[in-house]
């Protein structure tokens, strides 16, 4: 179906489609005019002139500005000794520790005398060493969706976790971060213009590098909204509405579900995973699941459940005819390695062909080595009896526990607040906390030219010395304000929470005194 919904009848279509076409047409490729780029501006490709980049670059900007003491006036006194970033999302750059398994294992790859020193965990050693044995040496041969050996890792992985439901190494592709590999599969869809424009369900809020992502690829948005006074769950009647008003102004051909919900945290049940299923079987429409934080669920009597499995289960008329693509990335949840970009998608349900030409976008740009040697790590941790076993699993558990503790911590403070109010979050790593925003910040917002929430950000920024994200860069509508904080409920030190909670207080209620 995946290959009927792009190219309609393949025996007659590639017939007549000139193959380095059909490749520029997937990679969003485009001849270029002139490679004097930096002289004309009119010569850049005009869909990359209209994106619009997140406005936590200018917030990012201020940050720098505001920590480095050679950028304030002489004289100049800030409240606040050190710059806190609570919204980009990196665990390892809020506190959180690296695993010393993984860390162990990629420097001995990386420099292998290490193994000759016996400074590391037996298990460490032996893990090291089969990664740079047929592993390393087939990785210059191997296929550009990845390193066959790590393939076959990471469908194993998917099988332990799904119950025994099987899974092929070979449709499994990896790439430089899982947002790589959605972009690949939206060049995949990306066709038509007006009514014909390809579309893709969306939900409000979304993670806020998605807005751009789909512009960039030329999707269309279609949003579907998240109810926020039931913890963020996801309404069928939504997702029928917002259909039905994307119609005749494009052609919805996927639906982007994130779970568990980045920014919003919640975690999706059965009786949900299964409604949505069934309307993308209905409606024909292609299941973009970003699963990235399947580790991080910590929700009292919560538990992850992968859309595939419960695919599974649900009889031959959608297991075997439901198109699926999940992701998952190395970056986000208890790995949080973020530096090192790298990902994976698994497909489903798509036709041979299709999936050829996914792989040869793959092609001129394969996946970088050491990210995949940490997919293997990620997906094969230590076993019971093993050296690292123990440790492995009390930085685990440890990780898990804090953002529990700092989630409920942080909800039940914002929700004291005047003015403020969150939902708590069961799973991921972001909070997103409502603001009601008195009137004068919302003229002077409209003064300045910016969104509301993107000037309380700022204001608190160069107030205060924490950035958040606003929540319109997560495609909030106008009136309707939220902020994105990520790394408040990660694992920072109770005293690094506690100053940031009581920074964002000060600030608020300071805001709040612009009412009388």
């Amino acid at each position: 179906m995946f290959g009927r919904i792009l190219f309609g009848d393949f025996s007659s279509a590639f017939n007549t489609i000139n193959p380095v076409s059909l490749h520029q047409k997937l990679c969003g490729l485009t001849v270029p005019a002139s490679i004097y780029l930096s002289r004309d501006c009119t010569l850049v490709d005009p869909p990359l002139k209209l994106l619009e980049f997140a406005d936590d670059t200018t917030l990012i900007g201020l940050m720098q500005g505001n920590d480095n003491s050679a950028y304030r006036q002489e004289g100049e006194q800030k409240p606040f000794q050190t710059v806190i970033d609570v919204c980009s999302g990196d665990p390892h750059r809020a506190g959180m520790p690296p695993l010393s398994f993984a860390r162990q294992v990629l420097a001995a790859c990386l420099y292998p005398e290490l193994l000759d020193e016996s400074r590391f965990p037996s298990d460490v050693c032996r893990r090291a060493q089969k990664l740079l044995g047929p592993f390393i040496s087939s990785a210059y041969s191997s296929s550009s969706c990845g390193i066959p050996g790590i393939q076959k890792a990471v469908a194993e992985f998917i099988t332990r976790r799904d119950g025994g439901v099987a899974s092929d190494p070979e449709d499994i592709i990896f790439s430089s971060g899982s947002q790589r590999t959605l972009m690949l599969v939206l060049h995949l869809l990306s066709s038509g213009q007006g009514p014909t424009q390809t579309g893709v369900l969306t939900p409000l809020p979304c993670p806020h590098t998605l807005p751009m992502l789909l512009d960039e690829v030329g999707v269309k948005r279609v949003p579907y909204r998240l109810l926020e006074e039931q913890g963020w769950g996801l309404d069928l009647e939504e997702l029928h509405r917002a259909l039905e008003a994307a119609r005749g102004h494009c052609e919805a051909r996927a639906i982007y579900i994130s779970n568990p919900g980045n920014p919003t945290g919640q975690v999706q049940d059965l009786e949900t995973i299964e409604g949505v299923i069934r309307f993308a079987a209905s409606e024909g429409l292609v299941l973009l699941v970003e699963e990235v934080y399947q580790d991080c669920v910590f929700g009292q009597d919560e538990k992850f459940l992968s859309y595939k499995k419960v695919l599974s289960e649900m009889g031959a008329s959608y297991s075997e005819r439901v198109e699926m693509v999940s992701f998952h990335s190395i970056s986000a949840g208890t790995m949080g390695e973020c530096g090192l970009r790298g990902g994976y998608m698994e497909v489903i349900n798509m036709d041979p062909l299709v999936k050829n030409h996914l792989m040869s976008m793959q092609a001129p740009c394969s996946p970088p080595v050491l990210p995949q040697l940490a997919l293997e790590i990620m997906v094969n941790p230590p076993s019971p009896g093993d050296a690292s076993h123990e440790v492995f699993t009390q930085e685990i558990l440890q990780t898990v526990e804090t953002l529990s503790q700092n989630a409920q911590r942080a909800c039940e403070f914002l929700n004291n607040v005047p003015g403020m109010s969150c939902q708590p979050a069961k799973g991921g790593i972001f909070l997103y906390p409502r603001l009601n925003l008195p009137v004068q910040i919302i003229k002077e917002a409209e003064m300045s030219g910016v969104q509301a929430d993107v000037l309380y950000c700022q204001k608190f920024l160069e107030e205060e010395g924490v950035c958040l994200g606003p929540g319109s860069e997560n495609g909030q509508d106008d009136k309707n304000y939220h902020i994105r904080s990520g790394q408040i409920i990660l694992d920072s030190p109770p005293a690094v929470l506690e100053d940031v909670l009581k920074r964002l207080r000060s600030f608020h209620l300071r805001i709040e005194d612009r009412r009388h």
